[in-house]
């Protein structure tokens, strides 16, 4: 099933007290046709979760707003929404590996980073909009633009990568495979000498953004330098 199937529309509260974040993000999500809400601060957050939680599909938020700063903010707001509104952070904010793990025992959904091109804001924010259509990988994706060849039974393609993560990547392509589509991709990381060879499936599809490989087999000594790029590109545009 692809997530085109849902035209709801959606609402997406941004925080971030830089407004040239705030205005990229809500303008991306109004031009999908979905609804943005934005704040500024801690204060100014919490009363939009406050009165409007129940309205509100996914925040999107800077872990380093002024006045609550940190995994405390994220405690607030889970005070007052009671743990169910899905919850982004800005990948850029995020100050260390420990801050990652009480994210992630606090319902923290993942990670966007801040200053991804704007096309492709949306369909980062996609899975977690709705995540009925998406499978969601666990560990963090770093958005990576490059070339990507991929073969599905005698068919071979090219087109340009979204993100990548330890356990898979994401392809732009008008033409997706089906969800489980058995698919082998291979590519080359910036900055490496050794090409990435991995089969896998397709875990979600959609036309409007292109489809989500899930590795299945990779090549051991390709694996290290998938992790090593992703985590070094994790924590990378960190804000002081």
């Amino acid at each position: 099933m692809h997530a085109n199937a849902s035209i709801a529309s959606k609402t997406v509260l941004v925080a971030d007290d830089t407004a040239f974040v705030r205005d990229r993000f809500r303008a991306a999500v109004e031009g999908g046709g979905h609804k943005a809400i934005v704040a500024q601060n801690a204060a100014e957050l919490l009363a939009r979760v406050q009165t409007e939680r129940d309205r509100i599909d996914l925040i999107v938020l800077d872990l380093r707003l002024p006045h609550t700063p940190g995994v405390d903010l994220v405690r607030a707001i889970r005070r007052v929404d009671d743990g169910r509104v899905p919850l982004l952070i800005f990948s850029g904010t995020i100050a260390s590996a420990d801050e990652v793990r009480a994210l992630t025992g606090l319902g923290v959904a993942g990670y966007v980073n801040e200053y991804t091109a704007q096309q492709h804001i949306l369909p980062s924010l996609a899975p977690h909009l709705f995540p009925d259509n998406f499978n969601r990988r666990s560990s963090p994706r770093v958005p990576l633009g490059i070339q990507i060849q991929y073969r599905f039974g005698s068919t071979i393609a090219a087109a340009l990568t979204l993100n990548l993560s330890r356990g898979g990547v994401a392809i732009r392509t008008t033409s997706p495979l089906e969800a489980g589509a058995k698919i082998r991709v291979h590519f080359r990381i910036p900055g490496s000498k050794h090409d990435i060879d991995a089969e896998g499936r397709v875990a979600w599809s959609d036309r409007r953004v292109g489809m989500g490989v899930q590795f299945e087999t990779v090549d051991p000594a390709a694996q290290p330098i998938v992790d090593n790029y992703v985590d070094a590109h994790f924590f990378s545009n960190r804000k002081a």
